[in-house]
């Protein structure tokens, strides 16, 4: 082996969990030119190189970074779909994206998928982050999701026609092949198709199916044909069952899978992500915001009945990755990254090495960097982190944000320290400027505090 350079970086004496599904082991992981160069394992015949730089890690845990493969960086956190469609303005959530970019740093996230942006953000936000304008995550994008003109879950929020905020309208063949063909040209990685959406008066259960197999046929098949897979918003048996056969690459939600749709998946070995962080956070957390009993109980119920056909999915190969919906008010940036590993071992029976894996190495898909990142070993990136704590044994290690010691992205240590100056919310940019529900009487009457 040759000298390493003076800039390379020896993190020695650490708990290693490789993110490949392995036992975790002690050692040293030498870093050099943006990679792993070797790793270290105590006995190994190669003793330990001199170094330029050295970390000692001795009782904290060396891992691949966390891969969020469902994550909406432009939306910054809305309340509400009106929200989101009617008072976002591209320039300030340009801007905006940039610095909630860097919260997903601190987190320990070194990568992220962002498959569908308001306007045409996510590529400009990639493209600065790889010409090391701004700090932030690897990331991989869409462009505006697809949708038809029955919408997607905004509803009458939609026109029938044309683009609003993060969707664009798609009638016939001619326009999907031309809007597919237009988000490649400006430079997407992924092409995102709302394939179910919800209706007033529906009667399935989750949400409907609002594009026929051919359409989603078409889309794949223009996309594939240019080099750029597909990824799409499932929640309905009929859909999931649908976008397996079409092809598609990756599918995001995967709720109310039937036997026929699973049988679909496990054919087509797509990729599932459950997202279950936003229905968890509303059915464990939701009374701390005043959300409805109600909705609480239905979204734990879409967790458990789902869990049942994941797990078989699970057990037959389909590879389950990690996504956290984080961009809404429930689930805000920084925040809830961990989160799909805690869920994975509670409601998938995965433990908590497999949950690892499922955020790491098998989620570099997401960012179409398959066996390139998210792994401790030789010649992969190097994306790492240290962590004060154990994940293989809880991963809500992960949640702590000040257990999060180092983040390396390409073996450069990226900033941990607070965001300067604190964020304030633009002038008109939340809907809910007065409070979190509506002040009525009742309301008004339940606290015996006045009204200042």
């Amino acid at each position: 082996m040759s000298e390493p350079s003076a800039s390379s970086l020896l993190i020695e004496n650490a708990r290693i969990v490789d993110g490949l599904g392995n036992e975790p082991f002690d050692g040293s992981v030498l870093i050099d030119d943006g990679r792993i160069r070797s790793v270290i394992r105590p006995g190994d015949d190669n003793p330990t190189p001199a170094a330029g730089r050295r970390i000692d890690a001795a009782g904290m845990t060396l891992m691949p970074g966390l891969i969020d493969s469902h994550c909406h960086i432009s939306f910054d956190e809305p309340n509400s779909n009106d929200e989101l469609f009617f008072h976002r303005r591209e320039g300030l959530a340009a801007i905006i994206a940039a610095r909630n970019a860097q919260r997903l740093l601190r987190a320990g996230v070194t990568g992220f998928l962002d498959a569908d942006s308001l306007y045409e953000i996510g590529v400009d936000l990639r493209d600065a982050i790889e010409a090391g304008i701004i700090y932030g995550p690897r990331m991989s994008t869409g462009g505006n999701a697809l949708l038809t003109s029955v919408g997607g879950t905004a509803g009458r929020l939609l026109p029938d026609e044309g683009r609003r905020g993060y969707g664009q309208i798609v009638k016939t063949r001619d326009e999907i092949i031309s809007e597919v063909r237009r988000q490649v040209k400006i430079g997407v990685d992924w092409i995102k198709v709302h394939v179910t959406g919800m209706a007033p008066r529906q009667k399935c259960e989750g949400e409907l199916q609002v594009w026929s197999y051919e359409e989603l046929k078409l889309v794949t098949d223009t996309a594939h044909e240019i080099g750029t897979p597909v990824v799409g918003h499932c929640r309905g048996a009929s859909s999931i069952r649908d976008a397996a056969r079409a092809g598609f690459d990756m599918i995001l939600h995967a709720t109310y899978m039937d036997d026929e749709a699973l049988e679909a998946v496990v054919e087509a070995n797509v990729p599932l992500v459950p997202t279950f962080t936003f229905q968890a956070n509303l059915a464990d957390y939701g009374h701390r915001i005043g959300a409805s009993p109600y909705l609480m109980k239905v979204f734990r119920r879409e967790i458990e009945d789902s869990a049942v056909m994941l797990k078989r999915a699970i057990a037959a190969g389909v590879p389950m990755l990690c996504g956290t919906e984080s961009g809404f008010s429930l689930t805000p940036y920084g925040d809830w990254h961990y989160r799909e590993l805690e869920v994975f071992v509670k409601e998938l029976d995965m433990t908590p090495i497999e949950a690892i894996k499922a955020a790491t190495s098998a989620n570099a898909v997401a960012l179409r960097m398959d066996g390139d990142t998210g792994a401790i070993e030789d010649g992969r990136l190097a994306d790492v982190i240290i962590v004060d704590g154990d994940p293989s044994k809880d991963v809500t290690v992960l949640g702590d944000k000040a257990r999060i010691k180092h983040v390396f992205i390409g073996g450069e240590a990226m900033p941990l320290d607070p965001i300067l100056p604190e964020r304030r919310d633009p002038s008109g940019w939340r809907v809910s400027d007065y409070g979190d529900q509506i002040l009525d009487y009742d309301v008004a009457m339940s606290s015996n505090e006045s009204l200042d």
